[in-house]
Formats: structure tokens, C-alpha cells, sequence
């Protein structure tokens, strides 16, 4: 694989029957995305087994992300056909779930009232149409549409976050992440998240079955980015109500922040959001939509997410064909020397126990060492996914190989930058671990005779995983 930005997919009616899945994944899905928000657990149960077989059948490793619906207020009722919201005129909300017109908006959401204020901004659908409270009083609450547009079905209804009294994980959540985990997924993306409390609780219900993705999308969770860096397994930059929540010109910037720091932490970090979006029903994204792609692959991405485009567009593989080409381009002229270098100054920042330390500075050598030797491949001997991750931070330009005898792990590997992953034996020494890893690596074409490659595994006796110590370079022969 030359890309080295990964693709995550939904994974919806136009994409779920198994000839297309097997499409989806030669074409260069890396995780597919099953989105709870929308059908019956049993229907993406039914899709997770299908996403194994088709990646079975493919012959590559393939993670699943199962991503939580969330605590969710919706309007009710519009009529058929839909309605116009004018910019100019005025809206009544109140609380309840009675049918809606373009003067009156009933949202079911029981203290609705309470929690508005006079200057709130109040968003219907997917951020398209946005209202501004002018009034307030017993039972109702008027507002004028800014942004008008048309609106039809049970469209979502977004108010300030730190005004809404819903919490999340909602209870249909942890149902949902237990069902989840135990059926076996990679990763369980909770969303709506704060605090790290909401993390947690989550986390008691998955145990170790599966890796939590905090979905930034609200103003909470900028605030409390560190404490969620820390509790999480990887980071979703959901752009869509981020982009309602916070003043929308801030989004480019909190994206290349939350990109920024996610590196640092050495967690994978996924972009998602319309980023393709024009694709759900034509054959070319729009310009604006190439350069976005182009853009997170600069800010320095672990991955890129398609919604829409792929659960129920007119053409999901062309969407991930397209995707990868952008991608591709891309990271031809990214700059990621520059990346590996500042990285090395910062890293003692984040990294507390001694034996993330450790690895922490074996990785920062290891991608010097790979520079100064114009090494093939750096080959990352883990249990969990620890070691390549720490590695991935560096972006090296050599092929990063990840060997674990763990199938979740190599599956989930999928997430992290320019991780390619094999499936190992399990090994009683580390001189066995060198020999066997770069054996394994010749067998499947990874590297060559002749290549020089960097070899990075733990002692005897110690978890190969938390504290990789070891790094050997050879001279495969």
C-alpha cells in the first residue's frame, strides 16, 4: 500500500451486500463505520458479519468502528413534502411532540423551554437553517429564522451545549457498546462526549473487548481536550455539529489544533464530515471538497471519513477510489520531516510512565535511525497496538510494518497512519521476535533481500507492548 492516510467508510444500503463490501475494501477501505443512529442493532450485527467475510475473502485486515447514536432531540412531525423556513420569519417552539409548520416547531425535548435564553442560536436539520431566540415566556419561546431553508420529516434540533440538560452515554448507548463489543468490533466511538466521565462509563461496560473514539463535536469537549486525549483510544473531529456548536470560521483551526495534539498523544485521529459530500449524487467532488481532503491529509490525519458518500450514494466505490487518489497526491507533498522533528522536542509532554517514556524515545530514534540509514521499513513487534502507534507519530517516510499475534489488534491497526499489519506467531525471546518478524515480512513481499529495516520489540520478560526497548537493524539476506 503507498497511501499511507487511511479511509474510514459508513457502510449503509448502498454498500452492505457483500459483493460491494468486498469492492469497497479492494478499492481501499481500512474501517468500516457502522452508524447505530440509523436501523436495528440486528441489521448492523448482520453487516459486521458480513464486513468479516468480505474482508476474509479480500485478504485484508479490515477494522470495524460501531459508532453510537448519542443523545438526540428532534423536531416533530413536518408535514409531508416538507416546508420552508423564510430567513426573516418568525418561529414558536414548544416543548412536546405535536406536528410542526413553518410557525410553529415542536421539538421533544422536555425542558426545551427552560434551557433557552433570549440571543440563543437554535439549529434545525444538519446546521442548514439557524434561529435566534427573541423572546421567552410561559410554555413557548419565539425566534426569527437568520438562515432559512427547506426542512421536512423529524429533523434533529441542536441548542447550545452547555445549556442542554441531556447527557451522554445515553442508556440505549451502553446497551448498544456492550451488544458492540461483544459481537467483536474494534471500536466503539461514544458520541457527544465532555468530560472523560462520559468515557468512562462507557469503558465499564466494553472492559478491554474493543477501543473507545471520543467524538469532538462540541465546545465541552475543546475545553476538556487533554483529560480526553488521556481517556481515549482514538479522536473523531465530527466537523457537522462542531461546526454548529462552535462559530463555524473556528472549525479549520480547531481541526489542525485537535490533529495537532492527537499526534503528540501518539492516538489515531479521524476527520469526518462532508468531506465528499457533493459524491452522494454526483461522479466528482466539487474542487472546495478535493482541497478539503487535501487539507486534512497536510494537518496530518490518521484518517479520512465518509458518511453519506458511501452508505447511500449513487457510486460508494468510485467515492473511495477518488478518496484514495486525493490522499495519495497528497501526502506526496506533505511535510513530514518537519513533523518528526518537533515531535522529538515535545514528547516528554505527554508520555508519564517510564515505560511509555521508553518507547516514546526508542520511536523517536528509531525514526532518526530510519532517516539517517534510508531504511526500508521500521517493523513494530506489539501485542495491543502500542508500539506502532507510538511510531506512527513520527510519519516515517520508510513502510511501517506492525507484527502481533493479536487479530483485534491487527485489525485495529487499520485506524493509524501508514500502519500496514501482519498476524504473527507468539515468540519466547526477543533474537526469536526479530528473526521471525522479519522472515514473516519477506514471506508476504512486505520488504527485500538486500533492504535494510529497522526491527523494534520488548525484552524478555517484559510487556512487548507498553515498553518496546529493543531495537535491532538488519540486513535482510
Amino acid at each position: 500500500m503507498t497511501r499511507r492516510t487511511k479511509i474510514v467508510a459508513t457502510i449503509g444500503p448502498a454498500s452492505d451486500q457483500p459483493e460491494m463490501l468486498e469492492r469497497l475494501i479492494r478499492s481501499g477501505v481500512d474501517v468500516v463505520r457502522l452508524n447505530l443512529s440509523h436501523g436495528p442493532v440486528e441489521e448492523h450485527l448482520e453487516r459486521l458479519a458480513r464486513v468479516r467475510a468480505a474482508a476474509s475473502s479480500v485478504g485484508r485486515p479490515v477494522g470495524v468502528l460501531a459508532d453510537l447514536p448519542g443523545p438526540k432531540v428532534r423536531a416533530g412531525q413536518f408535514p409531508e413534502g416538507g416546508v420552508d423556513l423564510l430567513a426573516g420569519s418568525t418561529v414558536e417552539f414548544r416543548s412536546g411532540d405535536g406536528s410542526c409548520d413553518a410557525s410553529v416547531i415542536w421539538v421533544e425535548y422536555e425542558t426545551l423551554i427552560d434551557d433557552l435564553d433570549v440571543g440563543d442560536v437554535v439549529v434545525v436539520g444538519d446546521g442548514a437553517i439557524s434561529m435566534r431566540v427573541t423572546d421567552v415566556d410561559d410554555g413557548r419561546a419565539e425566534a426569527v429564522v437568520e438562515t432559512g431553508g427547506h426542512t421536512q420529516g423529524r429533523p434533529g434540533v441542536h441548542l447550545q451545549s452547555e445549556r442542554m440538560r441531556l447527557t451522554t452515554p445515553t442508556e440505549e448507548d451502553l446497551v448498544l457498546a456492550a451488544q458492540l463489543a461483544e459481537a467483536g468490533v474494534e471500536f466503539v466511538a461514544v458520541s457527544f462526549v465532555r468530560t472523560a466521565a462520559d468515557l468512562h462509563e462507557v469503558r465499564a461496560v466494553v472492559g478491554n473487548r474493543a477501543e473507545l473514539v471520543a467524538k469532538i463535536e462540541t465546545s465541552a469537549a475543546l475545553d476538556n481536550l487533554s483529560e480526553l486525549l488521556v481517556a481515549s483510544d482514538a479522536i473523531m473531529v465530527a466537523r457537522g455539529d462542531l461546526g454548529i456548536d462552535c462559530p463555524l470560521e473556528d472549525v479549520p483551526h480547531l481541526q489542525k489544533s485537535i490533529v495537532r495534539r492527537c499526534v503528540e498523544y501518539g492516538i489515531p485521529v479521524i476527520i469526518a464530515t462532508q468531506m465528499l459530500e457533493s459524491m452522494i449524487t454526483a461522479p466528482s467532488p466539487t474542487r472546495a471538497e478535493v482541497t478539503d481532503v487535501a487539507n486534512a491529509v497536510f494537518d496530518g490525519a490518521d484518517a479520512l471519513m465518509l458518511s453519506g458518500e458511501t452508505a447511500i450514494g449513487h457510486d460508494p466505490t468510485l467515492t473511495i477510489t477518488t478518496m484514495a487518489r486525493i490522499a495519495e497526491r497528497a501526502e506526496a507533498e506533505a511535510s513530514y520531516r518537519q513533523w518528526a522533528a518537533r515531535l522529538g522536542r515535545i514528547q516528554r509532554e505527554h508520555w508519564e510512565s517510564v515505560d511509555d517514556q521508553v518507547t516514546a524515545a526508542l520511536t523517536h530514534a528509531a525514526s532518526q535511525a530510519a532517516d539517517d540509514l534510508g531504511a526500508a521499513a521500521i517493523l513494530c513487534c506489539t501485542n495491543a497496538g502500542r508500539t506502532a502507534r507510538a511510531m506512527a507519530r513520527f510519519r516515517p517516510s520508510a513502510a511501517l510494518l506492525a507484527l502481533s499475534p493479536t487479530t483485534r489488534t491487527v485489525n485495529a491497526l487499520a485506524l493509524s497512519w501508514g500502519v500496514d499489519s501482519i498476524e504473527v506467531s507468539t515468540y519466547s525471546s526477543t533474537d526469536e521476535m526479530v528473526w521471525y518478524a522479519v522472515e514473516k515480512a519477506v514471506q508476504q513481499e512486505r520488504i527485500s533481500r538486500g533492504d535494510t529495516v529497522l526491527v523494534l520489540a520488548g525484552s524478555p520478560g517484559r510487556d512487548v507492548d507498553t515498553a518496546a526497548d529493543v531495537m535491532r537493524i538488519v540486513e535482510v539476506r
